[in-house]
């Protein structure tokens, strides 16, 4: 009877082992599978932002592209920060371009807010050359 008992208890023992590695396999298992969703998504996300990277660039050679996009970018700027005075920092090959962008947007942003602004583009102080290009705008007391 006590070895019958004994038998049983082993047997009940590795039945919980068995038990027990299943679902440790199924949750390596589910693991496995978030991780390569994971990687999937970081590998999707790298080629989105590679291929970003490229439109701008050609955005950027294309100084007529170029120029739309910088007069739009300052102008959302100004109406963002809504401040009376501000100050733009840009690449200093870029210089030309924004100086352009914040003449057209200043009037613009005059006109719709009914507010004076005084911007001034910060010319001792660029932004990285090897940056795609853009602006950074701040309030005036910076």
């Amino acid at each position: 009877q006590t070895q019958r008992l004994k038998i049983m208890e082993y047997y009940e023992k590795k039945e919980k082992q068995i038990e027990q590695q299943k679902k440790i396999q199924m949750s390596n298992l589910m693991n496995q599978a978030r991780l390569k969703v994971l990687r999937a998504r970081d590998d999707l996300i790298t080629d989105l932002l590679n291929e970003a990277k490229q439109r701008l660039g050609k955005v950027v050679k294309d100084t007529t592209r170029y120029q739309v996009l910088l007069d739009g970018l300052v102008l959302q700027g100004l109406y963002q920060l809504l401040e009376p005075r501000m100050i733009v920092r840009c690449r200093k090959q870029d210089f030309p371009l924004v100086k352009a962008a914040v003449q057209k947007a200043i009037p613009m942003y005059k006109i719709a807010t009914r507010k004076d602004v005084d911007v001034q583009i910060d010319q001792e102080v660029y932004l990285p050359e090897e940056i795609a290009g853009g602006v950074e705008i701040y309030n005036g007391d910076r």
